[in-house]
């Protein structure tokens, strides 16, 4: 006898045997046992979650003499005539060749003869959206009024395809995908019906690649039965799925959220000059983010994911290394370029364009590479602080070298080149080491440990501001900045804004929400009310705004017109 697969070896016989369908189920079995069934039912969902399991169980059971739980019994003489191939009672149609007008003209007419060995004359359409227009117009005077002894049964994927004319006529019942757990322990049952022994890791991947389908899931595991005729394993699984080998994708994304473009690309080409398929590996690497995410935000990870304990602590590993919006970029634009793939005659451009945009936030400047960068340098600032107070916390300073050390900061900053020198040199004295000024007004009498990240006081001379200039008033404050902040990243946010007098105030303006939102943190306002006050400004004398790109323009709009229109007065209204 030919081999028979696994999903028609375990098609359910009864509906105590659907997976997770109990909505559907529970009324099924209500209608059978009141009597009151219906003359149409519509089954929708996605392939494989049991529509036409059940369709083809509620046939038999509204024909079963005694029917068991909403169940047909099998052992009556319709359940038994029922199950023969050549009964005429329950007809299946396959919609998808069967769509035309005619073949629908065909049924209208045998609908008519009356049942042969049950009460009900069943007709399953399977695909029922596949039907043309005509067939639909064919068939909806019989499904509106149909002879006392017929019920139909239309099963569909694609339920938005079918007009509102047949669905305002049909009971409906939407089959939902199936939870992991339920797949894992339905596949248990399988592999233990047929004696083939399994590793759990190797149950919940193939479950895992069955997405919610049980027909998807016992394709795929009859595949992975025969692959080996020992235990099957995970790797085995892996193996027949044809995705590449786990310790490669973790490398490769890795080196993609660390922003190693180089190594991850070295990895990449490996892969694709092996024959893999860019459309696997770009599946392979957005699964792998997936599960990173799973892991850094889900404390259950270990559980939920399934995997053996050294892949899952190598994929924690990375996750835990890579910051959470990084992650969110690169999952994003792995995903528009999966959707990308199908329409290329160059798939492997694409990947490793998608390769170089998640691994090269720097050569982006739109909202999610700036706030990507923003993170990563945060992070690397913060944990260099800690780092940096730790140490000193092992090491206290003594006595005589916290009088006449300066004070440290635990992260030098990054180089910068200095602020553009303007037209006026007289405007840019050099200013005070502010630190020294504090090192001559603290008393010495008492002992105190150098912290980390001290703020430096104002001295008691400051520099003069130059009065109503606003670009040298800017760069004065950039300069006091470097030196009392020591904050790489807001002296890079700062050094792109613009500034401008408003009412003898000086207004620091950007066109950036994000870099806006950035300078109001506390910690950051904080630092910029330093540098600023170190030049004799206080909190009233400045101000930060986000700048309106429509004001803006109406502003440039309104001193073109001023200007060509010198004699006309114009009022603003």
């Amino acid at each position: 006898m030919a081999h028979l697969a696994l999903y028609r070896m375990f098609r359910p016989k009864s509906l105590d045997d659907v997976v997770r369908q109990e909505h559907i189920v529970k009324v099924l079995k209500n209608q059978i046992e009141s009597g009151r069934v219906g003359h149409a039912y519509l089954f929708c969902g996605p392939r494989g979650t049991g529509k036409t399991s059940v369709a083809k169980i509620f046939a038999q059971a509204i024909n079963c003499e005694s029917p068991v739980d909403g169940s047909p019994c099998g052992k009556c003489a319709a359940c038994q005539a029922l199950s023969r191939p050549e009964n005429l009672d329950i007809n299946e149609i396959d919609a998808a060749s069967n769509n035309g007008v005619d073949e629908m003209r065909d049924l209208r007419e045998k609908v008519q003869y009356p049942p042969v060995a049950g009460k009900y004359k069943v007709y399953i359409v399977d695909e029922v959206h596949m039907l043309s227009m005509q067939a639909f117009n064919a068939l909806l005077k019989t499904l509106e009024e149909p002879p006392r002894h017929a019920v139909f049964i239309l099963a569909t994927t694609e339920a938005h395809k079918i007009p509102p004319t047949i669905l305002s006529r049909c009971m409906r019942f939407d089959f939902k995908l199936i939870p992991q757990a339920d797949l894992e322990a339905r596949l248990r049952h399988v592999f233990d019906g047929i004696g083939k022994k399994y590793d759990s890791e190797a149950i919940a991947a193939i479950a895992r690649a069955g997405a919610g389908s049980v027909r998807d899931m016992l394709s795929i595991a009859d595949t992975c039965a025969a692959y080996t005729e020992g235990k099957l394993t995970y790797a085995d699984v892996m193996e027949v799925l044809g995705g590449a080998d786990f310790d490669s994708v973790c490398a490769l994304c890795g080196h993609i959220l660390q922003g190693e473009t180089g190594a991850a690309l070295e990895i990449a080409e490996r892969f694709l000059a092996a024959g893999k398929s860019v459309g696997m590996l770009t599946s392979d690497v957005l699964q792998f983010l997936n599960e990173c995410a799973i892991a850094k935000s889900c404390k259950g990870a270990r559980e939920l994911l399934s995997m053996p304990e050294g892949d899952f602590q190598a994929l924690a590993a990375v996750a835990k290394n890579a910051a959470p919006y990084t992650l969110l970029r690169a999952t994003e634009i792995f995903a528009r370029a999966e959707s990308e793939l199908k329409y290329s005659t160059l798939p492997r451009v694409i990947f490793e364009a998608a390769l170089f945009k998640a691994s090269m936030p720097q050569t982006e400047t739109d909202t999610e590479a700036l706030l990507s960068r923003i993170e990563m340098l945060e992070n690397a600032v913060k944990n260099g602080v800690k780092v940096a107070a730790q140490e000193e916390k092992q090491a206290p300073v003594s006595k005589a070298k916290a009088k006449t050390q300066e004070v440290s900061v635990a992260v030098e900053p990054p180089v910068y080149d200095e602020p553009p020198v303007y037209d006026q040199p007289s405007a840019f004295e050099e200013v005070p080491d502010f630190a020294a000024a504090e090192r001559v007004a603290a008393p010495v009498a008492e002992e105190k440990p150098v912290e980390a990240l001290k703020p430096i006081a104002a001295a008691k001379t400051v520099q003069k501001v130059p009065a109503g200039d606003a670009k040298a008033t800017f760069g004065l404050f950039l300069r006091s900045l470097r030196k009392t902040g020591r904050n790489g990243v807001l002296f890079t946010i700062c050094m792109d804004l613009d500034a401008a007098y408003e009412d003898g105030v000086l207004v620091l303006s950007t066109e950036s929400e994000t870099m806006y939102n950035s300078m109001k943190k506390e910690e950051h306002y904080a630092l910029i009310c330093q540098a600023f006050a170190a030049i004799g400004m206080d909190e009233n004398a400045f101000a930060v705004r986000l700048k309106s790109r429509q004001a803006d323009t109406f502003t440039k709009g309104l001193e073109a017109l001023k200007e060509s229109f010198p004699s006309t007065k114009i009022e603003i209204k």
